[in-house]
């Protein structure tokens, strides 16, 4: 995947961008029953240490690790290794209770300590999804079976992350000597299998005997890495692949008419305009409320919508998702196409004759169409958009650590949580570069991040006055495409781009 909900977001579009194409191993479910699923991707794991996974590489992270809590498919939390959770008035104390009997796949006993340890590694390993534990304080043992995390601030996300990469569990004994990078050891349904495993190209697992967990459906589980989805495709339809999630249009409608596959949408990202400099260090234009409102007016978003995505997805204004608490249905359409209100804002802010906006560009996010679309539709209203070419490495570079643009075009993923959109995309930080706010936010925030009977209207009313202050320039949601051979039933996930390796069964089951 090209996508990401995390920090390390860009790192992972960048290295989608130069990934090897190899062969598949191939299905089996159609000529053996349920012996093999073989699963197609764009994104390789370099490391299989739970410190260095991110949500687009969960499902290589599911297969040898299990989580403290499961997330099912529609978002709801269900006990995996902590089988109880209970937070204290203040939210800043969550007491987990842990289940027993379970050994890591190197015979060494999960408990206490080895969630202790764990979360300590997550936390101070510098992988791209470190700062989910960000608000950990510290973490007591209680005894084997009972732990409690103290947290610096409410955290309403918590769950989420003991989910997702951060719940991630390792023998203890392999945390600190780096072997787990090539050589996972969990608590999960499979083991890596590193005779027929390539790593960067070829992950295949074998099911573990007297898994402590309901034993998943197939023997052997592989995960192919593709530099590109017309590759994809062509697995799919030969048989060699027996699920892949499709994100460009022009690939989903290959297989549109193709019979033999199965096909479910999901809708899980935004595309747009990320605005870094709301004051105005860079560009002092956009400074102006009256000139990012105009930069929302400017875009043609459905015309966009229907000639790079053949109309797969939905226009939008705001940047949270269905899912979430803080969506406003009304909010997809707050800005109509209207150039002439453009203009009369950009005058009325002191920018009558326009003023230039250079972007960063990486081709594997912005292309040639999408490039020219953006460039065009604001030209019109006399913003000059300068596109600077940038490979994967400069872009780190020059985008993060130089903060060297006001601006840039991304594909962001819109998770079930409000707290996760809020702490990526308001809160200083990962796409807050420049840690712009202003008194409505640092009001709202607290009260969201607090949790009980008012967050939920809190979040709705933030997300209303980041569309009226034009933080933003969404273009869409994008509709990716789920698609599996006629043996194979897949379910989407909530909070994920792709399936969990828990939502593929036989489809005769």
């Amino acid at each position: 995947m090209r996508i990401s909900t995390r920090a390390g977001a860009w790192a992972a579009c960048a290295a989608a961008a130069s990934l090897v194409l190899t062969g598949c191993g191939g299905g089996d479910v159609a000529k053996g029953g349920a012996s093999e699923l073989d699963i197609a991707t764009l994104t390789s794991a370099q490391s299989l240490d739970p410190a260095d996974a991110i949500g687009s590489a969960l499902p290589y992270f599911q297969a040898v690790y299990d989580t403290l809590l499961k997330r099912d498919p529609d978002g709801t939390f269900k006990p995996m290794l902590a089988t109880e959770w209970t937070y204290d008035k203040s939210r800043t104390r969550l007491a987990l209770t842990l289940r027993e009997g379970v050994e890591f796949s190197d015979g060494n006993a999960f408990d206490g300590e080895a969630v202790k340890a764990n979360l300590e590694h997550f936390q101070k390993g510098g992988g791209g999804a470190a700062k989910n534990l960000a608000a950990l304080k510290s973490v007591t043992v209680q005894d084997a079976t009972h732990v409690t995390l103290q947290l610096s601030a409410p955290d309403p996300a918590m769950f989420f992350y003991l989910s997702d990469a951060a719940g991630l569990m390792a023998s203890p004994a392999k945390l600190a000597d780096g072997s787990l990078r090539t050589t996972p050891v969990g608590t999960g349904p499979y083991t890596l299998d590193k005779a027929r495993t390539a790593i960067g190209d070829k992950y295949v697992f074998a099911r573990k005997g007297g898994y402590w967990g309901d034993e998943l459906p197939y023997k052997t589980l592989t995960i192919s890495v593709f530099d590109n989805e017309t590759a994809v495709v062509n697995g799919l339809r030969t048989g060699q692949i027996d699920s892949a999630v499709l994100q460009d249009a022009n690939q989903q409608t290959s297989v549109a008419s193709d019979r033999s596959l199965t096909r479910i949408e999901h809708s899980f990202d935004f595309q747009g305009l990320l605005l870094f400099d709301r004051g105005g260090a860079l560009t002092p234009a956009l400074r102006k409320p009256q000139v990012r409102q105009a930069l929302n007016y400017a875009l043609d978003r459905t015309t966009m919508l229907d000639k790079l995505r053949q109309g797969r997805g939905a226009a939008t204004d705001q940047i949270f998702g269905t899912g979430t608490k803080a969506y406003d249905k009304s909010l997809d359409t707050f800005y109509a196409h209207d150039p002439a209100k453009a203009k009369q804002l950009l005058a009325e802010a002191g920018y009558a004759k326009g003023f230039t906006l250079k972007l960063p560009r990486v081709t594997a996010i912005v292309n040639d169409a999408l490039a020219a679309s953006v460039q065009t539709d604001l030209k019109a209203v006399g913003v000059k958009v300068v596109w600077e070419q940038l490979d994967g490495g400069s872009a780190l570079q020059k985008i993060y650590k130089d903060r060297a643009y006001s601006a840039m075009v991304m594909n962001i993923g819109q998770p079930s949580t409000d707290w996760i959109t809020i702490q990526d995309l308001v809160a200083p930080g990962t796409f807050n570069l420049f840690g712009s706010t202003d008194a409505t936010v640092k009001k709202l925030l607290p009260q969201v991040q607090a949790g009980g009977a008012g967050a939920d209207g809190a979040a709705r009313a933030l997300n209303r006055h980041l569309v009226e202050e034009g933080w933003f320039v969404p273009f869409y949601r994008s509709t990716f495409l789920v698609v599996s051979s006629k043996d194979v039933k897949v379910r989407t996930q909530s909070g994920m781009a792709v399936p969990s390796i828990y939502n593929y069964t036989p489809a005769a089951s």
